[in-house]
């Protein structure tokens, strides 16, 4: 057949099939995978949430069932299967990535040896499906920045070096200086993306490459380049194994190993022209001019869309997988493994060059990668220095001045805008935190898995960052709000203004990773904290109704919010010291009912027992907020990284 590419020497070398993989056993020591027997449950709940009866009931479900293969390096192999068929979940098992590993039996050898819990990460270099890259780095800053989290014990002259050898080997050179991208600006394309996340597994020198559907979402083209790119990787002395949906016909010279799966079972696994071989002798010829991936996953999977059906193709898929069992291909693979699990002299487990550098370290790397990558998103750096000011000078256009005449809102218009102070920062805070940080937040998932540095460290550089633009934000609104609105005119009450508003605007930040660290969608957190705040707000600050007024058991939460304590202090740092008029010389406070207070001391006392005492502890209790919840946070995002290592 014209289209299977006879001739070539992919298909020679494969055709050959096991003897030329013995001979090169027996000439030296290569690295190999042996999966034997790895089957794979999970319980599933029958029904939805919404219907109870079947919610509560669970079922078993096969998700990967007596699956064995044995590869060796310089080979490359394509797994094929419909979705679901199991393809994602068998990397899962080879990498040491399941979840409920109690639900896992067989055995994944890597040199004829089964590796312990802290290799498996050490020795397998994961691609997963998406790309997980920050949008304003350029390639050869992303590169340089994941080498130096790995490296970092070499030179800055080695690691450059490194960086551009990576780099040439994936044909990246010359788009080194590129802008990653994202969907809201234009950068390098899908293909590049692939390339660039293939680099940076590269940069430790793995032996064995597991890739998650590397041609998910790219042209046949560009697909058929990735693909001829992991082949030549592999055949410089490194094990690939990728999954791969709907490949072209084009790229069947250039797999050593093809393995086909459905409903969780090995169908076949074998070089391309046993494949065939295979298949018509089953009595299922693949016809001319015919993509033979298309023709054997279709042969294989199983039709559900009716009873019929699904009986007759599940029959067929049975036959087939009985068939390969009882074959001589499958019999030379289980030959393998005993040979590689007897030999006398092992290889050693091919470990990924790894010279981790300290946890300080790691963080400064983090701060600066993270500083960088943010400093050129010129909107954000604009809206997150000036989301509050925008908020000020819409305040201060409603208010113009305050004044101190009871009878023209004295009093109540200085209530509304501590009221606004306390409310609206927080908010601002989680706008930021939600736009910002999810994007860390999914890099840091895939890297800590990696094992380059933990969840944590991630997010205690996003705080160490934001930090400056946090005081530099709320300064010029605090500026501008404090000495437009007229509040009391006194430098070191400005100074308490301030700080009482930052406290405010960074924990609402703070908040905001907390529940980031453990809800995955940021539209679910936005609304949490948002009622969150507004909650805080009516039950903390006593200025929706006075705490001495509220039910015991909402006087006990008020203590558990940080509104409480910023909106004491706000209030007293406004009024202590304020006197007021009332509608004019000749007006008496006896006759115009608004002019119940005569100086602002008077309104504390009313409306704020005891705040006047409890000034400075007041002050303490707010910024001790700022620890509390920053250590939170980083216990959220430790149960993270162990929900994820799952």
């Amino acid at each position: 057949r014209r289209m299977l590419g006879r001739g070539s020497p992919a298909l020679e070398r494969s055709s050959s099939g096991g003897q030329t993989g013995e001979a090169k056993a027996m000439a030296q020591l290569s690295d190999s995978i042996s999966v034997r027997g790895v089957s794979y449950t999970v319980r599933e709940r029958v029904g939805p949430w919404w219907n109870v009866s079947l919610y509560h009931k669970k079922w078993t479900r096969q998700i990967l069932k007596d699956v064995s293969f044995h590869i060796e390096s310089g080979q490359i192999m394509g797994i094929l299967g419909n979705s679901g068929s199991g393809k994602t979940t068998l990397l899962d098992a080879i990498s040491g990535r399941l979840g409920h590993k109690d639900n896992f039996f067989g055995e994944v050898y890597v040199n004829g040896r089964q590796l312990k819990k802290e290799q498996f990460r050490d020795c397998f270099s994961y691609v997963p499906q998406s790309d997980t890259l920050l949008s304003f780095l350029t390639i050869q800053e992303s590169l340089t920045y994941t080498a130096l989290l790995t490296l970092q014990k070499r030179s800055n002259d080695f690691i450059k070096k490194k960086v551009d050898a990576v780099m040439a080997e994936l044909s990246l050179s010359h788009i080194a200086d590129k802008i990653i991208g994202s969907r809201i600006f234009v950068g390098i394309s899908g293909g590049e993306r692939r390339r660039v996340s293939i680099a940076a597994q590269l940069l430790q020198d793995p032996k064995i490459m597991l890739l998650d559907e590397p041609t998910t979402g790219l042209d046949c083209l560009t697909a058929n380049q990735i693909v001829s790119l992991l082949s030549e990787l592999a055949h410089r002395d490194r094990i690939v194994i990728m999954t791969i949906h709907q490949p072209r016909s084009e790229l069947f010279r250039l797999f050593d190993k093809i393995a086909i799966m459905s409903f969780g079972e090995l169908v076949f696994c074998g070089n391309p022209m046993e494949m065939i071989t295979f298949f018509s002798n089953c009595g299922y010829s693949c016809p001319e001019q015919s993509n033979p991936f298309d023709f054997y996953v279709d042969l294989t999977s199983v039709d559900t869309r009716s009873k019929e059906r699904e009986l007759k193709t599940y029959s067929r898929v049975q036959v087939i997988v009985s068939a390969y069992k009882n074959s001589e291909i499958f019999s030379k693979v289980l030959a393998a493994i005993e040979r590689t699990k007897c030999m006398k002299e092992l290889p050693p487990i091919p470990l990924k060059n790894k010279d981790s550098p300290s946890a300080f370290y790691k963080l400064w790397i983090l701060l600066r990668r993270t500083t960088r990558n943010f400093s050129r998103d010129k909107m954000g750096i604009i809206m997150r220095l000036l989301q509050n000011l925008l908020f000020g000078l819409f305040v201060a256009f409603f208010l113009l001045r305050l004044r101190s005449d009871l009878v023209k809102g004295a009093v109540q218009d200085r209530v509304g805008l501590i009221y606004q102070c306390v409310s609206a920062p927080p908010y601002t805070g989680m706008l930021n935190a939600v736009a910002l940080f999810p994007p860390l937040r999914a890099i840091s998932d895939q890297e800590s898995k990696d094992g380059l540095y933990k969840n944590w460290q991630m997010l205690l550089a996003y705080i160490v960052h934001f930090l400056p633009f946090s005081v530099i934000s709320v300064a010029i609104f605090s500026t501008f709000i404090y000495w437009t609105a007229g509040l009391y005119p006194d430098a070191s009450r400005f100074g308490i203004f301030f700080a009482v508003v930052l406290a405010s605007h960074v924990i609402g930040e703070l908040l905001t990773l907390v529940i980031l660290g453990v809800v995955q969608n940021p539209n679910i957190v936005q609304s949490g904290v948002v009622l969150l705040n507004s909650a805080g707000v009516i039950v903390g600050t006593g200025l929706v109704r006075t705490i001495e007024e509220m039910p015991t058991p909402f006087k006990i939460l008020s203590y558990l919010t940080f509104q409480k304590y910023s909106s004491e202090v706000l209030t007293v740092n406004e009024f202590y010291g304020l006197n007021f008029t009332c509608g004019g010389a000749n007006s008496s406070t006896a006759i115009n009912a608004a002019c119940i207070f005569s100086n602002g001391i008077q309104f504390i006392e009313k409306n704020f027992p005891g705040a006047l005492s409890r000034f400075t502890i007041d002050f303490l209790i707010l910024y001790a907020f700022l620890p509390g919840l920053a250590i939170v946070a980083i216990l959220s995002f430790k149960v993270r990284e162990r929900i994820i290592g799952r």
